[in-house]
């Protein structure tokens, strides 16, 4: 079982002037694989805030994904990728760069993403976007990938296929 968190940066879902939406979505999408979302909160957008919660759930062992929705855009106060790399030890830019590429099929505003993803210790991190039809496209696209890199994070698989079942590369 993958132990996930999901984590909606939005300073007015924060102040309770907005209805979580994304948040909501990334529990929905990531329920079609065997998941138990562990850790749900939303903070307001502000880097220390925001860096405090991902180190708190990655470092306490209890979350094997961690996604966070919102922030990732150009506005000021969009923060989410400054905090998630002032946390991360080593980012896995394949994530994001596959989200952006296939996203870009759909609407030019995809190369405007700032969206990061990483490990941290056991954990990995990823930044999707604040709109919930967002949300769904960026996942669909990811989610396939999110098993195995679990089970590579965890030392449970050492060798990779390349293609089809049964090659190894």
């Amino acid at each position: 079982m993958i132990k996930v968190g999901i984590l909606t940066v939005s300073d007015k879902g924060a102040r309770g002037e907005r209805v979580d939406k994304s948040g909501p979505a990334v529990r929905e999408i990531v329920s079609r694989l065997d998941v138990a979302v562990v850790r749900y909160e939303i903070v307001p957008d502000e880097i220390e805030i925001i860096a405090a919660k991902l180190n708190d759930w990655a470092d306490g062992g209890e979350v094997d994904v961690l996604f966070t929705t919102g922030g990732t855009g150009l506005a000021t106060r969009d923060v989410t990728p400054e905090a998630t790399l002032a946390v991360i030890d080593r980012e896995v830019p394949g994530i994001v760069e596959a989200v952006r590429a296939k996203s870009r099929e759909k609407t030019p505003l995809a190369m405007l993403s700032r969206a990061v993803s990483g490990l941290r210790g056991r954990c990995l991190i990823i930044n999707l976007p604040g709109s919930p039809q967002a949300v769904r496209e960026c996942l669909e696209i990811i989610l396939p990938a999110v098993p195995h890199a679990v089970k590579i994070i965890r030392g449970e698989v050492t060798e990779h296929t390349v293609g089809m079942p049964g090659q190894v590369g």
